[in-house]
Order: C-alpha cells, then structure tokens, then sequence
C-alpha cells in the first residue's frame, strides 16, 4: 500500500536543488544534496538551513490567546477567520 507523504513549504525548493528527498513520518524530507563531505564543508564554510516545518502544530486558546500570537508571528492573524490555519516557512520573530 503506498502512503500520500506531505511536502513542506520547501519541497520544491529542495527538489529543484537537486536533494535526495525520502519519506520520514508522514512526510517526503531531503536526507541529501552532494553528499556528506561537501554539505558539511559547505556549513562549516558559509550556512546551512534545516527545513523544520514539519515538526510541529499549536493550538492557542483563552482571552489572550491573539495577543500573544500577533507578537510571535511574523504574519498578520487579523487575516485569519476561526478555524484558518497559518503556513508560514518561518513563523517566529527574532527582533
């Protein structure tokens, strides 16, 4: 039986770069690019990004339940109507 896997906001970034993309719970991940010698010469050198969108949701509730996500994200949750879901590849300010 074949299993539907997600895709991250990533995936067809990661695809067009050329990763090696298999399944890891649930979802369809890059395990690797060159090759491990080059990736890790390439982090040590300039940066590397770890796509972690698939590791988590949060449910928020309670009077100040949008207070306190209108401070953490980066996107306007006034543009969200109950039930709407937030996507975003990087949710968290860092200001």
């Amino acid at each position: 039986m074949s299993q539907t896997l997600l895709q991250t906001p990533l995936h067809d970034r990661h695809v067009a770069l050329g990763a090696r993309m298999v399944p890891f719970a649930g979802w369809e991940m890059p395990v690797q690019y060159e090759g491990v010698i080059p990736e890790h010469k390439a982090v040590r050198t300039d940066a590397g990004v770890f796509d972690v969108s698939h590791m988590g949701e949060i449910e928020v509730e309670g009077p100040t339940a949008r207070d306190l996500l209108q401070s953490t994200l980066s996107n306007d949750i006034d543009k969200l109507e109950p039930g709407d879901a937030l996507d975003v590849p990087s949710f968290l300010r860092d200001d």
